[in-house]
């Protein structure tokens, strides 16, 4: 069995909670990624904070992004995981019933990697991957 682990992308960057939304908004384009979790010092995920929760909940409201922390903006409702040792299909699962993009890899308490669309796109068989695009294009 295929495991969240075997196809995850290790060592993911995250952002602390007292990061800057600048900050946070420039390690996105570096890494050239769309979304970061949000841990605290203890290293427990608190969060996730996306370009969009960027552009909508700091530059739109007109909030300024060097004093605006990215507490202040995380998703922090209860962050949607994976465990490590999941299977392939329980991360699919999951992505299409939460239409999420990425989901963060948790074992036991510890962030681990990442797992995202496109990890599952070069993993699972064609058909799968477009019932899981399909399900998270219908999102809001």
């Amino acid at each position: 069995m295929t495991t969240a682990r075997d196809i995850m992308t290790p060592n993911a960057e995250v952002l602390k909670v007292e990061t800057t939304v600048q900050e946070a908004a420039e390690r996105l384009a570096s890494a050239d990624v769309g979304a970061m979790p949000v841990c605290g010092d203890d290293g427990r995920l608190q969060g996730m904070v996306t370009d969009r929760d960027i552009v909508i909940k700091v530059l739109a409201a007109g909030k300024d992004p060097q004093t605006c922390t990215v507490s202040d903006i995380a998703d922090q409702a209860e962050v949607v995981t994976i465990g490590a040792d999941d299977s392939v299909q329980e991360a699919l699962r999951t992505m299409k019933e939460h239409k999420v993009r990425r989901l963060p890899v948790i074992d036991g308490t510890e962030l681990v990697g990442m797992v995202s669309q496109a990890d599952i796109a070069k993993n699972l068989p064609e058909d799968q991957v477009g019932d899981l695009v399909e399900a998270i294009s219908s999102a809001p």
